[in-house]
């Protein structure tokens, strides 16, 4: 989760504000059809797909990092100890969120992933109260009961607890959680969280190629310049959403967010995953909670934009 703040809308020019749409409708696109990436690499191992993830996401990365002036960012952060132990365990976590979102996508569960996207706004919302000792807001309360009762409608009713959306959700927002606790951007936090699990990734790597399990190999170049593609695929959409950040008030891109799992909701019913009662029941009071969550923050960022014009 990026920490570039985003700013008032009205400090804002026309460009910067439409430049800030266009980057976040970017960001958001490339999240949302990403499940159509991991189908077509589908018959490789879920480990290789993340391996390569890693891997190309750094040298990927790493030209980005060059290319804004963001080495001394990367090297203070490297050097500060807590900045950097937070780093490692945000690492873990985001190669979990990877992992699993790549298995879901492979056991056919892309409305799982989905859901866990649409609700991680309010998971995150949650932990602001446990964690931070926030106050909710009637309609944020609200909205978190209405998606409290889609997951235990799902449960209960379709007889199926929705572990890959809970587990995608709240990591997320744990994520989010552990990287707002660093002053860090969102590249070169991304750089060093990829640059820690790098040996990692490069000795599964070496490994299944030495014992002749892996895909990726010279002899089919364009599975490998598939392969390659997930570097850039995991460095873009986040250059983007921080440009947008940077460009748009949290509320905007907090109504916008929605767009991924949306799409990925859209890609889910083409492909013919199964659509239970239960699932829209579930399904349509998320929609409700989101509908709820999205029109109380832009009241209250109409009320902070009343009180400091």
């Amino acid at each position: 989760m990026p920490n570039d703040p985003p700013i008032n809308d009205s400090a804002l020019s026309e460009k910067d504000a439409r430049d800030g749409v266009i980057s976040a409708f970017i960001a958001f696109f490339i999240w949302g059809v990403f499940p159509l990436y991991f189908i077509v690499v589908k018959d490789v191992s879920a480990y290789e797909i993340l391996a390569h993830r890693i891997i190309w996401a750094v040298l990927f990365g790493g030209v980005i990092i060059h290319l804004r002036h963001q080495w001394p960012e990367v090297f203070a952060a490297l050097k500060h100890r807590r900045t950097f132990m937070y780093l490692i365990l945000s690492a873990i976590l985001i190669t979990g969120n990877w992992l699993v979102y790549i298995w879901a996508v492979q056991l056919d569960q892309i409305n799982q992933a989905s859901l866990g996207y649409y609700i991680n706004p309010l998971l995150f919302t949650l932990a602001g109260v446990v964690i931070f000792r926030e106050r909710l807001r009637k309609a944020q309360t609200a909205a978190i009961v209405f998606a409290a009762i889609g997951v235990f409608v799902l449960t209960f009713r379709g007889g199926e607890f929705p572990a890959i959306a809970v587990f995608l959700g709240s990591a997320f927002a744990i994520y989010g959680v552990i990287r707002k606790q660093v002053v860090v951007g969102a590249m070169p936090g991304l750089f060093i969280e990829t640059l820690v699990l790098l040996p990692f990734a490069l000795a599964y790597l070496v490994w299944i190629m030495l014992a002749g399990e892996a895909v990726f190999s010279p002899d089919d170049p364009g599975l490998a310049a598939i392969l390659l593609l997930s570097g850039p695929l995991t460095v873009l959409p986040l250059l983007f959403f921080a440009l947008a950040a940077r460009r748009l008030n949290l509320t905007t891109v907090g109504m916008m967010q929605f767009i991924a799992p949306t799409l990925q909701f859209v890609i889910a019913v083409i492909y013919g995953e199964e659509l239970t009662p239960a699932h829209i029941v579930c399904f349509s009071l998320i929609w409700l909670a989101v509908i709820l969550f999205s029109i109380d923050a832009w009241r209250m960022n109409r009320t902070l934009a009343r009180i400091n014009p």
